[in-house]
């Protein structure tokens, strides 16, 4: 026999007895059992703290008004100490024999801007030719370290060979002298090898720096070492991973090395100035001192001098940025 006992009024006496009654003002059990303290759940005050008084939520990630001005106040002080002692020399290079640069108030902006200054060192001194040589070793070294540095930065990081660690040692340990007390025993070398005053000779203490071995270490050291154990199951030697599995996961790094490379060489003045003697084959840092005059000295060629050796090294990071910011945030391998 069927049951006609309905059961609706139980179900619905039973969902009444659950769904919460709303209050007067519309807020429910719930609600307030949920938000004991209000709205937002610090008190009965609407968006306050205990004492009354307004008080803003602080969100992750978002930057208040005052953090931003401190932020872009401190960027502008570091952009005036670092940019505005070249953009000085620029302008003092575009002025005219005609302005007083010795004023106690120089003008920043010149009033008849000139590049008379510029063909001036052009007429001083071999200006072209000094670049050449300055090319050619910052070419040597930068071709060098980015070859030497990352074979021995894999080797370091991807292949196992007795007394690894020991070498890796040793090359952290060159990191602690300073360039100054080597450079006699480079100067020897490089005599005996027959390279003094020669341009080669000036390029070849700098063909691997330790440090650009430590960073191609460390880049190649990120890349997960189950792609290599792959790549060894299917029959890869060591070139062969390091072309076609590690050095793309590390151009970013071979970026910031020749960068560096290229600096290292272009800036350096003491190592030339002992290595060559002859006026044809000096780099654009030794070779600008001939603007020093014995007893007057133009600060205006001086300033040109100083354009014409910073030029490259801006147009170089230019060109190279990119790729240099991805080094530095290098790691992995992306996907």
């Amino acid at each position: 026999m069927t049951n006609t006992t309905s059961t609706e009024p139980a179900l619905g006496g039973a969902r009444g007895a659950a769904s919460p009654t709303p209050d007067v003002t519309g807020a429910t059990d719930a609600g307030r059992a949920s938000r004991p303290n209000g709205r937002d759940g610090r008190d009965g005050r609407d968006g306050r703290d205990g004492t009354g008084r307004g008080r803003r939520r602080a969100v992750w990630g978002v930057m208040s008004t005052r953090e931003k001005v401190v932020r872009y106040v401190l960027l502008i002080v570091v952009l005036v100490i670092t940019i505005g002692p070249f953009l000085w020399q620029l302008s003092t290079s575009l002025k005219g024999a005609g302005e007083d640069i010795y004023t106690a108030n120089p003008s920043f902006i010149p009033t008849e801007p000139t590049i008379e200054n510029y063909l001036k060192v052009a007429a001083a001194i071999p200006v072209w030719r000094y670049i050449g040589n300055s090319l050619l070793v910052a070419a040597i070294d930068v071709f060098g370290n980015i070859v030497f540095a990352t074979l021995a930065g894999f080797a370091l990081a991807r292949l196992q060979w007795r007394h690894r660690k020991l070498v890796l040692g040793l090359f952290l340990a060159t990191l602690v002298l300073p360039g100054e007390a080597t450079i006699i025993s480079q100067f020897v070398t490089v005599k005996d090898l027959g390279l003094a005053d020669n341009l080669v000779g000036v390029a070849l203490p700098g063909m691997i720096a330790a440090l650009n071995v430590l960073l191609m270490f460390n880049a190649f050291r990120q890349i997960p070492e189950e792609i290599d154990q792959a790549a060894v199951m299917d029959g890869a030697n060591a070139m062969q991973r390091l072309r076609y599995i590690s050095l793309p996961a590390v151009q970013g790094t071979i970026a910031v090395i020749a960068i560096f490379s290229f600096i290292g060489a272009w800036d350096d003045f003491l190592w030339p100035l002992i290595v060559l003697q002859s006026p044809e084959n000096l780099t654009l840092t030794v070779g600008l001192q001939y603007l020093q005059g014995t007893f007057a000295t133009d600060q205006r060629m001086i300033a040109a001098g100083t354009m014409i050796a910073f030029i490259p090294i801006a147009v170089i990071f230019a060109v190279l940025q990119r790729f240099f910011f991805k080094g530095v945030e290098e790691g992995g391998v992306k996907g």
